[in-house]
């Protein structure tokens, strides 16, 4: 069997740190159960960051869905956030939520981590299109999970079956080296790949299998004539050199034989660093462990009040809180739950701000839309607009 939990494993609490099921131990043992808040909450960003993109939420809204006492209010998946201020707002009996504790981090955490480092890939590229290629770099229980959330962070595909369906996508891909290797020559392989796969799939070679790159690229060109649509280069570190460099040079080359129509599609251990420096040459960026692999971001969640008075441990604020955002230019301010949001404007533009969380579950039942993932997605990248990468 695969080393994995199940859905029910995570439902019955059985991935928590064994502490939170000691903690509910002895407060049953004693008699306590009181009301509490508590708040999910970044102390801050990896590498700095300036904002990240929260994802993992309707998980969360699912393992807590169903517990009676439990009320949740939270941003909505998919809404930029930053350091410091809550995203996700629970109040309920402590016993009845503490021993999910552990999954919910777990999924807010790495789900954000991904959705934030996919929108800055994506806000790097500009024009050029960003694919999820990580797959191959985690387990692949979580796959679909890590590819929906680089999608909805950005990213243009996803090259997984499962996480395409999941999304309602098409599955992007080109030609893996193996089959390259099996035909022995790149050009025949190409022509095999467009005799066989339906039309509407976009013939795509990979050209750094044997031969130098610009030669193979002037080859398949040739060989392939106006059902070509693009090349790709996974050139390994120990070959690219300068990766720029070898991109122009193939490019010139194309266009001086007529071949202006045919895209560059590159891949093999790219980042933000890449993106920027490569994305006026290049159509589409299959992004790997960049994305799969993303630092997570590092949510807390903190007791704020028990039974209705604020009291936290020491480096937090106490109290419940609210976040409090401007449509005009992204600026958020966070203040006392009970402050009134009426004529409250923003400080930088007098535009009006509004409340940033939405309420998801009331007494255990579920009140949040879950939407698919291209709005999702869309609602993200109407966001860009206030974000710098």
């Amino acid at each position: 069997m695969f080393h994995i939990a199940g859905e029910n494993d995570i439902k019955e609490g059985r991935v928590t740190d064994i502490y939170f099921e000691r903690t509910r131990e002895i407060l049953k043992s004693a008699g306590k159960n009181p009301v509490v808040r508590a708040e999910v909450t970044a102390g801050g960003l990896p590498n700095g960051y300036l904002w990240g993109i929260l994802a993992g939420v309707e998980e969360s809204l699912k393992l807590l869905q169903g517990v009676d006492s439990i009320s949740v209010s939270c941003m909505p998946e998919g809404s930029f956030f930053r350091a410091h201020e809550p995203v996700m707002s629970i109040k309920g009996r402590y016993i009845d939520f503490g021993v999910y504790e552990t999954a919910l981090l777990g999924f807010l955490c790495q789900a954000s981590g991904i959705s934030t480092k996919a929108a800055r890939c994506r806000i790097a590229a500009s024009g050029a299109l960003i694919y999820s290629f990580g797959a191959r770099r985690i387990h692949p229980a979580i796959s679909p999970m890590v590819d929906r959330c680089a999608y909805i962070g950005g990213a243009d595909g996803v090259s997984t079956v499962m996480a395409a369906q999941l999304i309602g996508q098409e599955a992007v891909g080109t030609i893996p080296h193996s089959l390259i290797l099996i035909m022995g020559d790149t050009l025949e392989a190409t022509r095999a790949f467009d005799s066989v796969i339906k039309p509407s799939v976009k013939r795509i070679s990979l050209v750094d299998t044997f031969n130098d790159e610009k030669f193979e690229a002037i080859n398949v060109a040739s060989g392939m004539g106006k059902s070509l649509f693009g090349i790709r280069l996974d050139t390994p570190s120990s070959r690219k050199g300068s990766f720029k460099e070898i991109l122009e040079e193939i490019r010139w080359e194309l266009d001086l034989r007529g071949f202006k129509k045919v895209k560059l599609i590159v891949s093999g251990g790219l980042d933000e660093k890449d993106i920027l420096e490569l994305n006026e040459l290049v159509y589409a960026f299959g992004i790997g462990t960049a994305i799969s692999g993303a630092e997570v971001v590092d949510f807390a969640l903190d007791i704020v009040e028990i039974e209705g008075k604020p009291i936290t441990k020491r480096g937090k604020k106490s109290g419940a809180k609210k976040v409090l955002r401007c449509e005009g230019c992204g600026n958020d301010i966070v203040v006392p739950r009970e402050a009134k949001i009426s004529g409250q404007i923003c400080a930088c533009c007098s535009q009006p701000l509004k409340d940033a969380f939405v309420e998801a579950i009331k007494d255990g039942r579920l009140k949040y839309e879950f939407l698919p993932a291209p709005e999702l997605r869309k609602r993200v990248m109407e966001q860009y607009r206030y974000l710098i990468v």
